[in-house]
């Protein structure tokens, strides 16, 4: 029986809104895995997360100096306000 309903939707045209059907179901699929991840901090959670060790650059004076070094060799300025030839000598 599942076998002539299939041929049923073949023959009609109907291979197109399967598809279409199993596309949206995948994508609904993944986006709710996505938005399972989404979690709010909470309160006594916070403190965790603000420690030095946990932030993008934990030395500014390092982060700064490793801009310098990129834009030089880059040879490219924008952003950080660094102007350079590419030769480091700004």
């Amino acid at each position: 029986m599942l076998l002539k309903n299939r041929k049923a939707c073949r023959g009609s045209g109907g291979i197109i809104l399967i598809m279409f059907l199993k596309r949206f179901i995948v994508l609904v699929i993944l986006g709710l895995t996505i938005l399972s991840g989404c979690q709010q901090v909470r309160p006594w959670e916070r403190g965790l997360l603000a420690r030095p060790d946990m932030a993008w650059d934990s030395d500014p004076l390092e982060a700064l100096l490793q801009d310098h070094i990129f834009f030089s060799k880059e040879a490219s300025s924008g952003g950080d306000t660094a102007a350079g030839g590419g030769c480091g000598c700004n």
